[in-house]
């Protein structure tokens, strides 16, 4: 008689998805308008302009761009375009928002990237701990996705996992 030790989560069938290798790993530049108010309140557009053309826009080459205004300021809207129209052909995006902003974005961006049809009619867990706190926009994002699709969806871990959903049986008429 030989004990063996049967790894039943390996044989299960069970696919984990772990939504940190969607975690973007890239350059982020904050760009706050707060730094061209005069007195951090007031937007001179003669002012504003000129501080723009002094700018050295090729420090923000290939990253991507937080464009935000952590002033309790009123901003026109187009000190935003104008401010994209010049750090545009140097940076790889441009997202408003806080740098937590564009990480969610590009985070988003690539859990939609995501072929649901590689996990059609299987059994998912969405892994639950990890090195990075994810958002909660992402879980959503990945249920959305993929619910439509799996035969199951869970959280946690293979071992310990919290139902999320089960596709209804299909029953044969007799």
């Amino acid at each position: 008689m030989t004990d063996t030790i049967i790894n039943k989560v390996a044989e299960s069938g069970i696919v984990t998805i772990d939504l940190e290798t969607y975690y973007p790993k890239v350059e982020i530049a904050v760009i706050d308008i707060k730094a061209y108010l005069f007195k951090g309140l007031i937007l001179k557009e003669k002012e504003f302009r000129e501080a723009l053309k002094q700018t050295n826009w090729q420090q923000y080459s290939g990253k991507y761009i937080a464009l935000t205004c952590t002033a309790d300021a009123i901003i026109p809207m187009w000190a935003y375009m104008l401010i994209v129209a010049y750090v545009q052909p140097e940076a790889k995006d441009i997202i408003f928002g806080s740098e937590k902003d564009v990480l969610q974005t590009l985070l988003l961006n690539n859990i939609t990237n995501i072929s649901a049809d590689d996990y059609a009619g299987k059994r998912i867990v969405i892994k639950g701990c990890g090195d990075v706190v994810l958002p909660e926009a992402a879980y959503a994002a990945i249920t959305k996705k993929l619910r439509p699709v799996v035969k199951s969806l869970m959280y946690g871990e293979p071992c310990s996992t919290v139902p999320v959903y089960k596709a209804p049986s299909v029953r044969v008429p007799y």
